[in-house]
């Protein structure tokens, strides 16, 4: 009986330990769950919070943008009213041009009505007066026939021949003596003062070529040129209109364009980007500003050294600059300002020979080619017809100008109004016609580039064209502020269209249209 109950108790106890033991199972799991909805709902709090931070993030965002966005429109706004302020202000300064140009003219036209009324009195004066003149000759030739005994005619028919055979012979005479003396001295006259002109002037000259060559520290320069994925080599030939061929030639680095100044423009940049060793898109297009700059004012430079070897003093500062700049342009293969100080020189010696104005003939001599200078001047007539407009815009005497248009136009019959127009057009053609003097290819060729250049110019939206690989392809940068990128390719097809209809050329030419957009601000 007492195992019975021991067993009994045992179960008892099997069965309290059973249910505590649930109990404290199902106490973990509560504390579990609990712990879980506790993470849960510091999960969900956090996930709120970011959510917060990301909206106002994002408001700030937008409302930076909104603000930027503004300021730009407002700055949009305050040039567009600028430029229609400059646009009022020119077209009110022009209606007072006219008004005053209005009062001038009805005050002159009052004046030439006086004139005028005044002449028509003084006309009939003179008839009256002519009336009784004719009076008093009829009655005095009346008495004269009745003295003589000969009509009026027959005395005048008479007097006539007397006076002709007398000037037939003394015009034979004359025109015989000057015959035979021309005849004598004439030929050897000219002859002589030529070749003395030729011998006392001694200008050497050299045909300009169409590539220029920059001469390398080492090839490592090479790589740094060209740049990253070519954008160092873009940005250069972007900014200066030139190619730059890199080959494997060592040491050398070929700069190639039709234009002489962009060439030199472009040389002097490269020479000083590799001096100074930073070679970066930005630093490219700083460096060649400044070398244009410079190249200006070395315009002045070569044009005052150019007077004073031609011994020409007192130009205006204008003449002096396309002067200088003439240094940069060929014309039949040669210089063109050295062709011109010859010219000059040539001119000045033939006139000292022949005692006629040396100073004068060295002028115009040296001006002759001087509407060379002006870019595009093939808009606005020959360049002799721009260098006499340029002489008389800048104080040259007519005799000047009528020497400067006969150096070119003495063949279309132009009258020379002194001598020294003859002498100016006989230097132009000395120095022309020494051999190897004229390249009319080369000259073709520069006119070919000018034509390509001045097509793509036409168009609206265009700021700089540039002719590249000897006409083979053209560069055109366009403002992409009114030309989107649909419109940059029309353009590019118009432009090839219009060069197909209006220019020969053999093979193809590849037209480019660059549009770039570009920010810059300042962090102050």
């Amino acid at each position: 009986m007492q195992i019975g109950i021991a067993i009994g108790l045992a179960a008892v106890a099997g069965l309290a330990g059973f249910y505590i033991g649930w109990l404290f199972r199902q106490k973990i799991a509560r504390d579990k769950i609990a712990r879980a909805d506790e993470h849960v709902q510091q999960i969900v709090s956090e996930a709120k919070q970011e959510a917060e931070n990301l909206q106002k993030a994002k408001q700030l965002e937008i409302q930076e943008e909104i603000f930027h966005k503004r300021q730009e429109l407002e700055q949009e706004i305050k040039s567009r009213r600028s430029e229609i302020q400059k646009t009022e202000s020119h077209l009110s300064k022009r209606e007072l041009d006219l008004d005053r140009k209005v009062d001038l003219f009805n005050r002159k036209e009052r004046e030439l009505k006086q004139i005028d009324h005044s002449l028509q009195g003084r006309e009939q004066a003179l008839k009256g007066r002519e009336q009784e003149l004719e009076r008093l000759i009829i009655e005095e030739n009346r008495r004269l026939e009745q003295i003589s005994g000969l009509t009026n005619d027959e005395a005048k028919r008479i007097q006539l021949n007397n006076y002709l055979e007398i000037a037939r012979q003394e015009a034979a005479q004359s025109a015989k003596e000057i015959l035979d003396k021309a005849r004598v001295q004439a030929n050897q006259t000219a002859k002589n003062i030529v070749i003395e002109a030729l011998q006392r002037t001694s200008i050497s000259h050299v045909a300009e070529s169409t590539v220029s060559v920059v001469t390398l520290p080492s090839d490592d320069i090479k790589g740094r040129i060209i740049g990253r994925e070519g954008r160092n080599i873009r940005a250069f030939e972007a900014a200066t209109g030139i190619e730059v061929l890199i080959d494997d030639t060592p040491d050398m680095v070929m700069l190639s364009g039709f234009d002489p100044i962009r060439r030199a423009i472009a040389k002097i940049s490269l020479e000083k980007l590799i001096a100074d060793g930073r070679i970066h898109p930005g630093r490219i297009e700083e460096v060649i500003e400044k070398t244009r700059q410079e190249i200006s004012e070395r315009f002045v430079e070569h044009g005052e050294q150019a007077a004073i070897e031609a011994g020409v003093h007192g130009l205006h500062n204008e003449l002096i600059r396309h002067l200088g700049k003439l240094k940069y342009r060929t014309g039949n293969g040669q210089n063109l300002l050295q062709h011109s100080i010859e010219v000059s020189i040539l001119a000045g010696l033939m006139a000292a020979e022949l005692e006629l104005d040396a100073a004068a003939a060295k002028r115009a001599g040296l001006l002759h080619e001087i509407g060379m200078a002006v870019d595009n001047y093939s808009e606005g007539g020959t360049a002799s017809e721009i260098s006499a407009e340029l002489a008389k815009r800048y104080g040259e005497n007519e005799l000047v100008q009528n020497a400067i248009i006969w150096a070119h136009h003495a063949e279309d019959g132009a009258p020379a109004l002194t001598p020294i127009s003859i002498i100016v057009s006989a230097a132009n053609e000395i120095s022309l016609s020494r051999p190897g003097a004229r390249k009319e290819m080369l000259n073709s060729y520069f006119q070919r580039m000018h034509q390509l250049e001045e097509i793509c110019r036409s168009f609206m939206g265009v700021l700089q064209t540039y002719a590249l690989q000897a006409g083979r392809e053209i560069r055109v940068i366009v403002e992409h502020r009114l030309v989107d990128d649909a419109k940059a390719e029309q353009i590019a097809l118009s432009i090839a269209q219009k060069i197909h209809d209006t220019v020969h050329y053999p093979g193809q030419i590849k037209v480019t249209v660059l549009r770039e957009y570009r920010s810059v601000n300042f962090a102050k």
